[in-house]
């Protein structure tokens, strides 16, 4: 059996669900496109293809294995993309929550039934088909939930809104003990550079005391300043516009001094090694073109 526990996105990382990017499938229609960014590289042209995705993947999971943690994958679906497992299931403490996921999706879900099945099924649960939400809108900071969403009344319009008001009050209900804070972010259904797809897109902790931050992903001043207040302006580190299409937020954390960080962030790797992290460089500019990166393509599973 597998015994669940996380608690916070930086702890030392014992087991993961890392994403696969084999057969990966061919680029996608325009009107296939789940978001503003993967639109972008559709129409010009300039889409990923598998076997640059394959050499990615495999760099993280190198470095993975480097610092000895277990890796597990999903089971193979021919011409499908299996890149963003975290998407579709997260975990808080020891319950492992199922995502309700845009319904094309489901299948990602399928090919990871048999980690699933290692879990004491008393900790599994899946949200009611009304509330949404996914896990890159979930972050765990102790004794804080952070989770991202959109209040705007034209939600259902909106394909890059995917956590709502129900999934909120949903995480709130299973963990009554936790501090649920939930913030409102900005979306785009056309623009990359002004679409906060999850609230990983945005804002993500490192080390102990410390994060990475955009502030224009936040509709409300409000959830921008709960933040700094709660960290410490001097302990952000605050992205441009650009950075923030670029995936900068989304690092992933190995240890509390250890992050993992895409080869081309210079100023934000600059910063984490002037602030005594480790970090581990590798080549994700690809992946990045589907409005996803390193936090996206993982869902941890053990942390001490």
């Amino acid at each position: 059996m597998i015994k669940l526990n996380v608690n916070n996105e930086t702890s030392r990382l014992r087991a993961v669900v890392l994403g696969l990017a084999e057969s990966n499938g061919p680029t996608p229609q325009v009107e296939e496109a789940y978001d503003p960014k993967s639109l972008e590289h559709i129409l010009k042209g300039t889409y990923p293809v598998e076997k640059d995705m394959i050499f990615e993947m495999d760099a993280f999971h190198k470095v993975l294995q480097k610092y000895g943690v277990k890796v597990y994958q999903p089971q193979l679906i021919e011409n499908y993309n299996q890149i963003f497992t975290r998407d579709i299931g997260f975990v808080i403490d020891d319950v492992f929550v199922k995502s309700n996921i845009l319904p094309e999706r489901e299948h990602e879900l399928d090919a990871i039934q048999y980690i699933i099945d290692e879990i004491d099924p008393q900790k599994v649960v899946r949200p009611p088909v009304e509330a949404h939400i996914e896990g890159g809108d979930v972050m765990l900071w102790n004794d804080h939930i952070f989770i991202g969403t959109y209040k705007g009344s034209d939600y259902k319009n909106y394909i890059t809104a995917r956590t709502n008001m129900q999934g909120v009050q949903f995480i709130k209900e299973l963990f009554p003990n936790k501090i649920v804070k939930e913030f409102d972010l900005i979306k785009s259904k056309i623009e990359a550079r002004d679409n906060a797809l999850h609230l990983d897109c945005c804002f993500q902790p490192v080390g102990k005391d410390k994060g990475i931050i955009y502030k224009r992903g936040f509709r409300e001043e409000a959830d921008y300043e709960y933040l700094v207040a709660l960290f410490g302006k001097e302990n952000l580190f605050h992205i441009k516009r650009n950075e923030m299409y670029n995936m900068n937020s989304n690092v992933f954390s190995i240890d509390t001094n250890v992050v993992v960080s895409e080869r081309n962030f210079k100023r934000l790797n600059k910063w984490l090694r002037a602030q005594g992290f480790i970090v581990e460089e590798v080549p994700y500019a690809e992946i990045a073109k589907q409005e996803g990166l390193l936090r996206c393509s993982t869902l941890p599973l053990i942390r001490d």
